[in-house]
């Protein structure tokens, strides 16, 4: 039997597992066959960016998922986790322009082609460092099917979603108002843009009214894109403005003639109650051109530099645009007034430039008819959001959603698949290149620069990584996902998207009926859903609560926080404090703690290493599906029986736990057993008869130990997979039944093996030795000296049990000899006092008596308020009307039980003459 290293060092452990389950490709899954029967579970990880580093966040999510991952695995679902890479459109391209730049060069100097060979050059030296960092970690995910959405397969069906969209005439081109990036060049959608609250100012210009001698004065954040207005706007209802209705004013500094209107636009109670309208770089303003159908005037380029529109300011930055235009203002006696004023300023969520309102020519989706089918799914309950504030937040969105604008102005991503003709300049979307116009039969024709929206073909992921658009096995087994898991921060984003896609593509598609029925969907009517259900997770913060930033100085790094305690101590973690819907406060002595945890449980396999002998022909079978209860125990003594009923109620925790993603109730469960009840009680109360020369005790002590030690490894397993599958490995002695304990099965529940009876008696039996444990320390008794104590024991049945367990008792609470007394004790010493027994240690030592009082007081202060919250309860009708009889009967017993004690407390105050 190979024993296991003196001390837990999970660097060298960790390493060796997570590479022997890539090697042996543990977590590869075939697709079944028809006929399959067992249930399915499919998860698909949201594509990292092959940009991306593991951070704080991606080690909490996918912590969770792998929990549930395994979880499932165990208990007999086929399952399959696939992992793949997003290209990342925005944030790709700009690390490669950052790269070219510290060669003095820019992405134009290459032209199209020879940059994007520069990006795949880029992917294959430095991309992927996150998926390298997952297999480190030990992500379940099944590595064959990795993907990277720009693969061949991913793009033909790109192709495909975006021609038949088309044909439907759900996609669009046409100008609009989009937000525009300068240092990208690229329009970028509304949930790209990061709003910031800034102190700004507020402008009051005068324009002068054509053949009056009087003026209009309007305010503005944005003083530099006056140069295009087209129109000034005032509320038809405005009285103040009611005699300029149907006027012109003149534009000050380029001297053109603009109409005054009456529009909406203008709000009697915001600022001078008249507006510029400015239709090319405002979408107010260019949904109010629209109605009266008002030029556009566009005075910046892709830059957001002045372009010949603006006359003596073409070339200037946009800020310094501003300053020369208020300057010119002042000196030209327009500019009245200057006010602070609070703004909420856009800016691009990659680069981080101020964003400009920008009119542009794009291409769109005509959203409602996807957003109304995706609100439906989640309203009918064939998709559950958890928790469920999310849901009404995301029925809120898909009820006032817009357009979505799905063009890029990048050359790395997925090309939209249209060609102009340069003779007619007719658009041509295809599936494949064209040849010919098929208006003017001409055959110049260039594809389309922009590219598609990166959220586009990730939002198609579900289905198109399972072969759409063909139909295939993979889609009848694994289509829907049974569970999704990601973020609120990309709930629109991402999960969103994949629902309209999904049920608009996937519609009258048929889960493979048995399956379906294996799996526990079968009252699902709709298999064009993505997924059945959604967890979103909460945010990853510091120990201050506060959000990680690195300007902030608090991003904590995982891999940094592993290297020192441990993959296993850093996940437990994070599941330890994974309540719904509870942003995490990541504290690092909590690591600290779990990483003591795994020590615990190291040293508690050696020592079971080192009392029994051929563990692995004592082991029960370690079954591939779920093992119900635990096989090969004897329960003949009443801590077995304890042990044995507690674990079936910590396995049934578990469940509950996991299956309403309540992480942190399954893993601090599973904790306190393994720790509290499993190591520092059940295997200190066996050591006597494990070294027993006695083969009819130490056997079944021995069968006992592993047994549960076997089925508790496999418990914690999906939280902790690296120390369990050390352990495991070794208890078989280098030939385990199966390749890993990921394959073996999950324990489940046996009420069969349930023991109330055992479990009270147990109880009775800790709160006797923890009683007298706290008497010792309070009393500074030295850890080694023995004390005799004397018990009185209410009940006899009770004082038989206590009997029968008093070695165990002597023992653990290092008594020298127990007296049984008939009556409550009084001798000298320090007593304690419960509903069911009176226990006095006897200790020549001085007591604190205005310590001891002052405890009791406090003892007598904690039974008073008991006692009333009883009455209470007890006196209201209609908790007793509504009440289960056995809650009523059990309120009232712990009433009894108070009333004896405060009696108890009252009379040992009024022994110690307490005041």
């Amino acid at each position: 039997m190979p024993e296991l290293s003196k001390s837990y060092e999970p660097g060298a452990i960790e390493a060796r597992w997570a590479e022997f389950w890539v090697k042996e490709k543990l977590f590869s899954v075939p697709t079944p066959p028809p006929g399959e029967t067992r249930p399915v579970f499919t998860l698909l990880l949201p594509p990292p960016n092959v940009t991306g580093s593991l951070h704080m966040g991606h080690m909490f999510e996918q912590t969770q998922m792998d929990i549930m991952v395994r979880w499932h695995r165990m208990r007999g679902f086929v399952t399959l986790w696939l992992p793949g890479m997003d290209h990342a459109g925005i944030a790709t391209q700009l690390m490669v322009e950052r790269q070219l730049a510290k060669e003095g060069k820019k992405r134009r100097d290459l032209g199209r082609e020879k940059f994007i060979e520069r990006v795949w050059e880029w992917k294959k030296h430095y991309g992927g460092r996150i998926l390298d960092q997952m297999k480190r970690l030990g992500a379940s995910v099944d590595w064959n099917r990795e993907y990277f959405t720009m693969d061949e397969n991913l793009s033909r069906a790109v192709r495909e979603v975006f021609v038949r969209l088309f044909e439907e005439g759900l996609i669009y081109r046409g100008k609009y108002i989009v937000n525009w990036c300068p240092r990208c060049e690229t329009a970028i959608s509304d949930l790209e843009v990061k709003h910031e609250e800034v102190a700004g100012k507020l402008w009051e210009i005068r324009y002068p009214i054509v053949g009056w001698s009087e003026f209009i004065t309007v305010a503005t954040t944005r003083p530099e894109t006056m140069l295009g207005d087209v129109a000034v706007a005032v509320n038809e209802n405005d009285q103040r403005y009611k005699q300029l209705h149907g006027k012109n004013v003149l534009l000050p500094l380029m001297n053109r003639e603009i109409p005054i209107i009456t529009d909406e636009l203008a709000q009697p109670e915001f600022g001078t109650g008249a507006v510029k309208v400015t239709p090319a770089h405002d979408p107010n303003d260019f949904a109010a051109g629209k109605r009266h159908n008002l030029p556009q005037i566009d005075v910046m380029d892709l830059n957001a530099r002045m372009n010949e529109n603006a006359g003596s300011y073409a070339g200037l930055d946009r800020y310094e645009a501003r300053k020369r235009v208020l300057a010119d203002l002042q000196e030209q006696g327009f500019l009245v007034g200057e006010k602070n004023h609070a703004l909420a300023l856009g800016k691009c969520d990659r680069c981080g430039t101020v964003v400009e309102p920008r009119l542009s020519e794009q291409w769109f989706i005509k959203i409602k008819p996807l957003a109304d089918r995706a609100r439906e799914a989640v309203e009918s309950g064939e998709i559950t959001i958890v928790p469920d504030n999310y849901r009404q937040i995301y029925l809120n969105w898909m009820t006032n959603i817009y357009d979505w604008c799905i063009s890029r102005q990048l050359w790395w991503g997925h090309r939209i698949p249209a060609w102009t003709c340069e003779g007619c300049k007719e658009v041509i979307v295809a599936r494949e290149a064209p040849t010919r116009c098929d208006k003017c039969g001409g055959s110049k024709l260039e594809q389309v620069s922009d590219v598609l929206d990166t959220w586009f073909s990730s939002g198609l992921l579900p289905f198109t990584t399972l072969g759409w658009p063909e139909k295939t096995r993979d889609l009848e087994v694994f289509y829907p996902n049974l569970l999704m898991i990601t973020g609120f921060d990309i709930l629109f984003f991402w999960l969103a998207r994949m629902v309209m896609f999904g049920c608009h593509f996937m519609q009258g598609h048929e889960q493979d009926a048995a399956i379906k029925q294996a799996s526990g969907e079968g009252d699902k009517k709709n298999d064009s859903v993505p997924f059945r259900h959604v967890y979103i997770h909460a945010l990853v913060r510091d120990a201050d609560r506060q959000k990680m930033s690195k300007t902030k100085g608090n991003v904590v790094d995982p891999l940094d926080i592993i290297r020192r305690f441990g993959t296993d101590a850093t996940r437990f973690t994070l599941a330890a404090m994974a309540a719904p819907g509870t942003d995490i406060a990541f504290n690092e002595n909590r690591t600290e703690g779990y990483r003591a945890f795994a020590n615990k449980i190291w040293n508690a396999a050696r020592f079971m290493f080192m009392n029994v002998d051929h563990v692995k022909q004592r082991i029960g079978p370690s079954q591939s599906s779920q093992q119900i209860g635990i096989s090969g125990f004897t329960n003949a003594r009443m801590e077995d029986r304890w042990i044995l009923s507690r674990f079936n109620r910590a396995a049934a925790d578990v469940r509950t736990a996991l299956e309403t993603f309540r992480f942190h109730e399954a893993a601090n469960r599973i904790y306190d057993f393994f720790w509290g009840e499993f190591c520092d009680w059940y295997i200190e109360l066996i050591k006597p008869r494990l070294v027993s020369e006695d083969e009819k005790t130490y056997a079944p002590a021995r069968a006992n130990i592993v047994n549960l030690f076997e089925t508790s490894l496999r418990l914690l397993h999906p939280v902790m997979p690296f120390i369990t599958e050390e352990i495991w490995q070794a208890m078989y002695d280098g030939a385990p039944p199966f390749k890993s304990i990921a394959l073996t099965g999950y324990p489940e529940s046996d009420w069969r093996q349930s023991d109330p009876a055992a479990e009270t008696e147990m109880a009775i039996l800790q709160d006797l030795i923890v009683s007298v444990r706290n008497v010792r320390a309070e009393l500074k008794v030295e850890p080694k000296a023995k004390v005799p104590i004397e018990l009185f024991v209410h009940e006899p049945d009770i004082r038989r049990m206590i009997e029968q367990n008093q070695g165990a008792v002597e023992r653990l609470a290092n008594v020298e000899a127990i007296s049984f007394v008939d009556r409550t004790p009084t001798g000298k010493g320090t007593s304690r006092s419960t509903s069911r027994f009176d226990v006095l240690v006897i200790y020549e030592a001085k007591v604190d008596l205005t310590a001891e009082c002052e405890r009791l007081k406090k003892e007598l202060e904690k039974i008073e308020k008991g006692i009333a919250s009883g009455q209470r309860q007890l006196g209201n009708e209609q908790f007793l009307a509504k009440a289960p009889q056995n809650v009523v009967d059990n309120l009232r017993k712990q009433q009894q039980e108070l009333a004896l004690l405060r009696e108890k407390t009252e009379g040992k105050l009024k022994e110690l003459s307490c005041v």
